[in-house]
Parts: C-alpha cells; structure tokens; sequence
C-alpha cells in the first residue's frame, strides 16, 4: 500500500456521490440457488438436518456478527502538539517483527453498498443464495453478511435493481443495491473487510476453526504419556500501521486432551453431588466431537436426557441418538444412560438454519483445553513447552513457511487477485533503537549496571539493600515433621541476609500438629494475640491453594500481619542459598525496607500503577488494585484495593485511590504533593480503552481539580498491554531488554510504542505495548519511553527487570491475592507495606 494514497482519500470519508442526479435500474432476473443452511446435531424435540450437515467449515463464521467480532476499536489518541513520537536515544537497530505487508494497487479502493430484499426475507443464508447468481455484475470479488455489500469495484450504475426465485415458495425476489458511500482507511469497516478476506483464505487451507482461531489437525502431536495432543495454528489479524497495512501472523497451539466427556463423568461419580461437580467442570469448557471434527461451547448439562431418547430426523422418523450414530456414522455408544450435553448456537448460526439447542453424547465429545491442576503439574507443563516453546529462529522459519503456504495455494492465490491484493514474502524489516542499560543502586552508595540481559542476581550477594527494615520480632509456624528442616534453613536465612547487610533476629517458633486449614489459623490467632509479631513465616508441605488462602485471609483481612508462606520441599533444594537470599529480600520490603533503585531525574512524581481482576468465586465480581510510589527514588510504595460489578465503579474507585495515595504522599514529603502523575494502567482489552478514555481519564482529571484547584498537576495516562501477538527479532535472534519499537509496526492514530524490557532463556521475548491516551506531562517521546524502561527494573520479587512497570505488576500480584483468596479488602493498617508480595 503507498503512502498517501488512502490518507487522501480518508478526507472523503463515508461521502455520497455528488454527481448522482438520476435514478437508473438495472434489471436482472435469475433463479435463485437453493440455501444450505448448516445444520447442528439432533435436538430431543426435533432434527433440522441429516447429521452429513455437522462439517462446519470456517466459511460459516464470515457474516454481519463476525465483522462485528473483528471490530478494530481505535480512538485518535495521539496529541494533536505532539511532534514526533520516535525516541531518539539508544543504539539503533535494524529489527523485523511478525508482520507481512499486505500491498494493494496504488488505486485500490472499497464501496459500501446496502443491499435491501422485497418482499422481506430474514434468513442471511438464503438472501446470500438470492444474491449469488449475479455475482457477475460485481466484475470483482465481494463480500455479503445478508445486509451490507462491499466491493472493490464502483458499480456502473445506482441503484441497481435485480430478480431471484426463491426456492422455498417458488416466490419472484427483487433485490435493490444502492450505494452507501467509500470505505477509507480509519474506518472500522476497512480493517474488517480485510480480515475476512483473510480469514476467507486461512479457510483454504483446510484447516480447523477452534473457538476463533485456525488450527492444523493434520500435523498435531502426540503427547501420549499425559493423553494429549497439541495442535498447531495460526493467529492473523489485519492492522492499519503508520504507512502501510500489515498483517500480523503468530504460532499457537491448542491442547486437545485424548479423554472424554464420559471419562470426566466417571471422575465426578465419585465425589458426594456428582452432578454438581461435573457441571461445574464442563459447564462453559469447549468439546471437540471427532465424528465431524467440530468444536462446541458447553452451555448446560441435561441429566433427564439420554443417548436413548428419540427424536424426528429430517424425514419425519422418530429415532434414539444410539440408532442414529449407529446409522450415520457406524458409531456405537457403549454408555446409553449417560446425561446430554447441551450447546446453544450463536444467534448467527441460528440465523444460518442451525437449530438453536444442539445436544451432544459425552463419549463422543473429547475434552479441550488445561484445567488448574494440570497448570500446577510442573512435568506436564514441561512436555508441553517442549513444543510450545518456540526459538526466535524456529519461529521464523514457521512464519516463512505459513506465508509460502498462503502463497503456494491457487484458491488463495485467485482470491487476493479477485480483491486486487498481494501478500509480501518476507517478515516486514524496520528501524527500532536499545535503550542504554540502566545503574542500580544499592547500599553504600554502591552501584553496578544491570547488564545485556537486564539482570543483576550475581550482585545481589555482594551489595547490601538500599535500607533495611527494623527487624526486631517474626514468629514461624511449622508442621511438626519438618522441625530439623526448618532449623536448617533458618540458619541459611540468617547467613544470606547478613550478606544483604539485614539483620534477622532469632524468631519464636509455633508447631502445628496437623496439616489442616484450621490448625493454621489458629496458631495464627495465637501467635498474633501473644506476640503482635512484625511478620509471621508459615512454611507448609505442598502448595495448596485452600491453606494458602486461609492464611493470608487471617493476616491480611482479620490482622494486619505479613506473611511469608514457604513450601518445605525448597529446604532440600540445591539453590537453597539462592532461595534464601529472595525470601530475605521479601521480608525486608514486607518490613518496609527497599532492596535497590534507580535514578529519577523527574522531580516531584508520583507513578501509578492500576490492574483489575476478577473473583474467583464471584463472577460478578472484580477487584481493581492502585500501587503508588511515595518518595523520590520511587521506591516505596501506598496500596489500595476495592471491589467493583461495573464500569463506573471502577472509574470512581481509581480516582478515589489516587486521591488518597496523594494524601499520603503529601504526609511523607513534609507537606509537598505531586507535581507530575504517571498512571500505567494494565488490564484494558482492545474493547475497552475508548471507556478508559471517556471515563476513567475524565474522572481521575475531575477529582485531582478538587485537590489541585487552580495548577492540576502534569498527568500521563498510558494502557500498557502485554498480552500480544507481536514479536520482535533482532538478528534473527531474541530482542534485547530496552529494545523499542515506535515506527512502522505502531498507530497512526495512537501515540505508543513497543517495549522489550526483560529477557527470556527459553523460548521468544514478547514486548509490552505502551499507549498513550492522555498526556500533559511536557515529556518528549524519548522520555516517556525511557521511563516506562526505568519502571521495570523496580519490581522487588525479582533482580531484574519485568515486562511491565513494576507498579503494575504489584497492582496485579495485589488484585491477584484479593480476588483468588481474600475475596474483600485487605487491612488498611497494611497500605504502605508490600506485604503482597
């Protein structure tokens, strides 16, 4: 795509035809193709297709609700002032990212028609069979979602009037065409359009549509020990970037697991409510059935139904789902009075003939996807990063070879012709810099820089903290099994943090005589009542999560004590010295001490960080965590949290937690407050950021004019996003922590940037996006992203740098801790410790 060329146009956006004067009809007749409507399985009540009908392809996705699905939501948040968001300092550098330019011809442009049927016909499906004979017409290829046409060709003549039969009542159809406007680049509709077309040839392909992403069943593999097989495929989407239109390609893989929905039944049986159990393990899971390699959602269990009970077929017979599979596909059901599964079709599927409740047999229906215990089992997780765990040059070469197989396919070959598109060979090739390496600061007026791989461990065991808390008293409650182990490692605990110049005093030790929940929480009780110790350290045997929760709950909700949990098994651990020296660490900045910093050249600023997450045992339920830094160094830190059902709320509850950190601001810098606030905020979907925009901003705004009055304070507002899909090469290798992006691959529309600022030993680096939505700061680009690079050396829990800003990582371990355990608000006589970590 040339540069200029759509930019031009977009001046017209969405305009009428000036020189249209007259009405002329174009009349053609055809006889319309009979609809085909996908079919779903059998329902008790009736059957509205042969089960052959099941195959469903990808095309079925391609219509009104999927070009709604693919809504790019993108608000000009770029400041009007703002001259150049490329940074300028660090070593520059010849990057490529995961993207392949999608060129069109310099003219290329796309119409927007309305296409309207009398008399009225409310299938999609069949108005896109009454439309399909006069294809011709369109002298290119078209899309149709049963209301809007486009087209990449201006028709002759407007509006156009044609005729079908409609092969349900052999009923005379006029079809009218009238032209909407053009679509230009920055409409929402233009990135649709393509995204289609493209997901139109990943169908080609023969591959598997798995919730909304393709997958390659043919080349799966086999992970036979843990009954799973991984499927590898592809995530495109299609991006307006600064000059060009690019298409962004990623790797993926999806866990199919080899056992059924039966086989989890038999697990379930044992336990006292089974039904309940079951429900709530397959209710809201994807199934794959193999018989028509198709995917469901589970939307409900129906125990009052089984494999046994009838239902009318298309032909008007009554028949069992035993008979029927039996028939159909020579497939019989070993189980007859195992319960159905119930999936509701999409209001689009239903719109294209497919019934609206679908019933599934479990034995037929294998399990997708990782449950929570299979995300703790340390070796499945490493079988699967075997193949997961792709190398920049691996990934390279898979990213090559997919574009080859785009291009080596004649159907999609001709379907980019018939669009007047062509897909670039090569990854797209850019200019990005690397940020210089940061000093880190330590006690005694000691530094040391973080190095190639932003990571200064080795130091640690050399310098001593920054400060250290004033450790006087800490109490430990044990199993009783593990007292010689315990021994042992307080005297490992003792020798690492007298290397970190902390001192840690002999603690009083309180032994539990069994493994329960309640045997925690009242040593707990007994310790706090008796010896209102600064913090407790409880070690355990194994990480379960329900003991976990119950001490946290006690000293971070009921007292106001913090705790460190340690699992026993790291006692026996080879690195326990190593180990040791992170807990040290812990406990000092649970005490209040600060382990390391970096240089502030910014005076006066307070940087906030803000994520949300949601209860997990409430669905209607989140917690949003604010972390602000208190002092200069930007090393100490206030916490708040609070829960929120809805937007507003949630608006409110940041400005009202950044009002009061302000307060405390105030009270730990002799009365000043701040005169710049950078506010990271970290858990916004693409979807979400024009009501961050309109209303999180505008409220923060409005709440610091009631405390500013007259001189508000300069204000940043940036999403930062780490969930991505894009990727960064350099060399053909890993990027390199402090790389940034802020050309090629960014918005024209957006001021951000991509940032790499941690460093990974296996697998590929992924960068963190940086998208300035609200600025008055007076910081150049150059600033901004060297900040946001600073911001990531300060997370405490680990001596090196993270994807994000530390204060969003602690306002996501604090969000975390609430939501997954505490379930309300934590202690506020713990605000200003990072007690959560």
């Amino acid at each position: 795509m040339e540069e200029g060329r759509a930019r031009g146009r977009a001046r017209g956006r969405a305009r009428q035809d000036p020189k249209k004067t007259e009405v002329t009809h174009n009349v053609i007749e055809a006889r319309g193709v009979r609809s085909k409507p996908l079919q779903a399985p059998p329902t008790v009540a009736s059957v509205t297709g042969d089960m052959k009908q099941l195959s469903v392809t990808p095309r079925r996705t391609v219509g009104r609700k999927m070009m709604d699905k693919l809504d790019y939501v993108s608000i000009r948040s770029r400041p009007k002032e703002l001259v150049t968001k490329q940074g300028s300092t660090g070593q520059k550098v010849k990057l490529q990212a995961n993207y392949f330019k999608l060129e069109t011809h310099p003219d290329w442009a796309l119409y927007q028609y309305r296409v309207d049927f009398s008399p009225e016909e409310e299938r999609t499906a069949v108005k896109k069979a009454l439309l399909k004979p006069h294809k011709d017409i369109f002298n290119c290829a078209y899309l149709f979602d049963g209301t809007v046409l486009y087209v990449c060709n201006r028709l002759k003549t407007d509006p156009i009037e044609l005729f079908s039969l409609r092969d349900t009542d052999r009923k005379k159809i006029r079809i009218t065409i009238k032209f909407v406007g053009d679509v230009v680049m920055g409409d929402y509709q233009y990135l649709q359009v393509f995204n289609i077309i493209m997901r139109k040839c990943l169908d080609n392909l023969k591959l598997q549509m798995v919730g909304r992403n393709f997958f390659d069943a043919k080349a799966r593999i086999e992970i036979r020990e843990y009954r799973m097989e991984l499927w590898p495929g592809y995530l495109t989407s299609i991006r307006q970037c600064e000059d060009h239109i690019l298409m962004n390609a990623e790797i993926t893989y999806k866990v199919m697991r080899c056992e059924t929905v039966f086989d989890l039944i038999v697990k379930c049986r044992s336990s006292e409510d089974w039904e309940k159990t079951f429900e709530n393990a397959i209710i809201g899971t994807i199934v794959l059935t193999d018989y028509n390699n198709r995917t469901y959602r589970i939307d409900d269990v129906n125990f009052s139904c089984t494999p046994m009970s009838k239902f009318k077929i298309k032909n008007g017979e009554s028949s069992t789902y035993c008979e029927y599979y039996k028939t159909r596909y020579g497939i019989r059901i070993r189980e007859p009075n195992q319960p159905m599964l119930v999936s509701k079709a999409k209001p689009r599927e239903v719109r294209a003939g497919m019934t609206e409740i679908i019933y599934l047999v479990p034995e037929l229906c294998r399990l997708t996807g990782l449950t929570d215990d299979m995300r703790t089992n340390f070796q499945l997780m490493r079988a699967l990063a075997e193949h997961t765990r792709v190398t920049p040059k691996l990934r390279i070469e898979k990213l090559l070879k997919f574009n080859h197989r785009l291009k080596e396919s004649k159907e999609i070959t001709k379907d980019l012709d018939s669009w007047n598109m062509k897909l670039a060979e090569s990854l797209i090739t850019f200019d990005g810099r690397v940020l210089p390496m940061e000093k880190i600061y330590f006690g005694d007026n000691r530094t040391v820089t973080a190095g190639n791989d932003a990571d200064w461990t080795r130091s640690m065991r050399d310098h001593s903290m920054l400060t250290s808390g004033n450790f006087k008293s800490w109490s430990i409650v044990y199993l009783g099994r593990t007292k010689s182990e315990v021994n042992s490692f307080i005297h490992t605990l003792a020798k690492a943090a007298e290397s970190l110049n902390f001192r840690v005093p002999t603690p009083r030790m309180t032994e539990v005589v069994n493994d329960r929940c309640g045997s925690y929480v009242e040593a707990l009780d007994s310790v706090i009542s008796m010896h209102n110790p600064q913090l407790i350290l409880c070690i355990v045997p194994n990480s379960r999560a329900d003991r976990y929760a119950a001490i946290k709950k006690k000293c971070c909700v009921d007292r106001a004590v913090p705790t460190q949990v340690v699992v026993a098994k790291h006692f026996n651990s080879k690195n326990l010295m190593a180990i040791s020296t992170k807990i040290a660490i812990q406990i000092n900045c649970k005490l209040g001490g600060i382990p390391w910093t970096i240089a502030n050249p910014l005076k006066g600023l307070m940087v906030v960080g803000y994520d949300v997450c949601h209860d997990a045992s409430r669905k209607d339920m989140s917690y949003g965590a604010m972390v602000a830094s208190l002092n200069p160094s930007l090393s100490r830190y206030y916490s708040s949290v609070t829960p929120h059902s809805h937007g507003e709320e949630l608006s409110n509850d940041l400005a009202m937690n950044i009002f009061k950190a302000i307060i405390r601001y105030k009270e730990n810098n002799d009365g000043g407050i701040p005169s710049m606030i950078i506010i990271y905020r970290d858990g916004v979907g693409e979807g979400q950021i024009p009501f961050v925009y309109n209303h999180e901003v505008r409220i923060v705004k409005e709440r610091l004019s009631e405390i500013y009055k007259d001189k508000p304070p300069k204000l940043g507002f940036v999403i930062v996003t780490k969930r991505l899909n894009t990727r960064l090469f350099l060399n053909g290798s890993n990027a390199t922590p402090g790389t940034v992006a802020d050309d090629c691959i960014t918005s024209p529309d957006r001021y951000d940037f991509f940032l790499v600022s941690q460093s990974v030993r296996q697998g590929t680096v992924s960068p963190t996006s940086y998208n300035v939505i609200d600025d008055s700061t007076g910081l150049d680009a150059d600033k901004m992203q060297r900040l946001a690079y600073k911001m990531t050396h300060l997370y405490y829990n680990w001596s090196g740098t993270v994807r994000v800003p530390a204060q969003c990582q602690y306002a996501h371990k604090l969000a975390f801790l609430v939501s997954q355990c505490l379930h309300r608000a934590p202690n506020p006589d713990l605000d200003d410790l990072l007690y959560f970590l």
